[in-house]
């Protein structure tokens, strides 16, 4: 198929896919408490909600102070496509960032970008107050300040139904320990990529967490604290973005110019895998059959975390061709030397 093909039929994929792509939405809105009176203090929480942007968008606490971004600090309106507030207590300025722009500034700064694909999240958190104990489910007015946390910190968050079976696997024990096995067989049917188990309890006016975060090999765990429960709730999802932006974003100087083969294509896995590649700045060079082959840029341990997300699986390396054969009846005769195994990543739907 030429490659035309695959990029005039891509686009109309891509709009079925839409609905199934595991994505984070409103990436690039967010809202920011505006802490005060008058235009000052409305300056500081736009300012505010572009350092919440730029740790969303880079996972670097400290991207956002970087002199590169200098002019962009004094005017963020250049990069902002919509303002506006919402009522309080406390009043809140909802801005939405423009992603093209912003992308690009980010990217002439130097930074290295993480992805709207994001590993999604089930989260078990169990509140202890002096009310008693309930495991936070899916749809229960509990979930608001979890969901706005997670959509704040820019990480596909799910949470589970918390029915009665759910609720005597979730307990404290098991979710402050360090053997993610007690919540996995309860875990399978939301199909999650990572677990976030969460024991948070109330003591002396406010919120204290002990979280722990699985996926694959990774094992990341730590505590939390707030004033009250959608300060602890953002905490955690904070620290927990932290732990996972370093296996998704490739820091400057770290990248470097690779080909990736990929197995099994179609149009709609053409169009999915287009938008799982589309921070490394993929171009496609080669179709043949069902496999294409891309030249990419950048680390190769965050491209296979990427492409794992994707539900792709890693193939070996292509074995050496073998020498070529010399009849020795016919003296001097040479055959033609065998292609080059592919030296590049390697992966199959």
């Amino acid at each position: 198929m030429r490659l035309r093909n695959y990029l005039a039929a891509g686009c109309l994929a891509m709009l079925a896919l839409s609905a199934q792509a595991e994505t984070v939405s409103g990436l690039y809105q967010v809202r920011e408490a505006v802490d005060g009176q008058g235009a000052e203090a409305r300056a500081q929480a736009t300012g505010k909600a572009l350092d919440t942007l730029v740790l969303r968008l880079t996972g670097d606490p400290k991207a956002a102070q970087s002199p590169a971004l200098a002019a962009l600090r004094k005017d963020p309106q250049q990069i902002i496509s919509q303002f506006g507030f919402e009522a309080g207590p406390p009043e809140t300025v909802l801005v939405d960032f423009d992603p093209g722009s912003t992308e690009r500034t980010l990217r002439q700064a130097g930074l290295a970008l993480w992805g709207n694909n994001r590993p999604s999240i089930l989260g078990w958190w169990l509140n202890d107050s002096a009310e008693g104990s309930s495991l936070v489910g899916d749809g229960q007015s509990s979930a608001e300040p979890l969901r706005r946390a997670a959509q704040h910190r820019g990480l596909p968050l799910r949470l589970p139904l918390a029915d009665l079976d759910e609720q005597l696997v979730a307990t404290a024990k098991n979710l402050e320990g360090t053997d993610p096995a007690p919540l996995r067989g309860a875990s399978e049917r939301y199909g999650a990529d990572a677990l976030l188990a969460v024991h948070a309890s109330e003591a002396d006016g406010k919120w204290q967490g002990i979280w722990h975060l699985w996926m694959g090999e990774l094992r990341e765990q730590g505590k939390a604290e707030g004033a009250d429960q959608a300060a602890l709730a953002d905490a955690v999802m904070l620290a927990v973005s932290s732990r996972l932006a370093p296996k998704f974003v490739a820091r400057p100087g770290a990248s470097s110019e690779m080909q990736l083969q990929v197995q099994g294509m179609n149009l709609a896995r053409y169009a999915e895998l287009g938008r799982v590649l589309e921070p490394y700045g993929a171009r496609l060079k080669q179709v043949d059959g069902g496999t294409l082959t891309y030249q990419v840029t950048g680390n190769s341990d965050q491209l296979r975390a990427q492409l794992g997300l994707a539900k792709l699986q890693e193939l070996p390396a292509e074995p050496a061709a073998p020498a070529p054969a010399v009849d020795p009846a016919v003296p001097g005769a040479t055959q033609a030397a065998a292609p080059k195994p592919f030296n590049g990543l390697r992966f199959r739907w």
